[in-house]
């Protein structure tokens, strides 16, 4: 799972990255500036969530928890759920769209807990 869940994260980056540059120089210039700054905030929420998913990585070399795993899950299905329906409300405008949004969310908030849970329960080495 590790070594998957880094490749997924630093792709989830490259991909930021490279939507946050389109955001900034290219969507600018077709969208409406309220679309841009949504399409922004998809933006942001990948980036925090890659980087929780490289913590959920790191930390599953010392917290050997299922937790870590579906904390993860959660966080991959947040960025595809928040992130991904803002950027497609920001291409296309659709009202639809909105509810999805939300339930992404709710899979961060999912995801935050059980990475907690993880490290509440976990053996203390000290």
């Amino acid at each position: 799972m590790n070594k998957g869940l880094l490749l997924f994260a630093t792709l989830s980056g490259f991909m930021a990255v490279a939507l946050g540059a389109f955001a900034a120089h290219g969507l600018k210039t077709i969208a409406p500036p309220e679309l841009v700054s949504i399409f922004k905030l998809g933006v942001d929420y990948q980036f925090y969530h890659t980087f929780g998913l490289i913590a959920l990585a790191f930390s599953a070399h010392w917290i050997p928890s299922k937790l870590i795993n579906w904390a993860a899950y959660s966080f991959i299905a947040g960025i595809i759920l928040f992130s991904g329906s803002l950027y497609l409300y920001a291409f296309t405008g659709a009202k639809w769209i909105g509810p999805i949004t939300p339930m992404g969310g709710l899979c961060f908030l999912v995801g935050w807990l059980l990475f907690a849970a993880a490290i509440w329960h976990a053996k203390s080495a000290e």
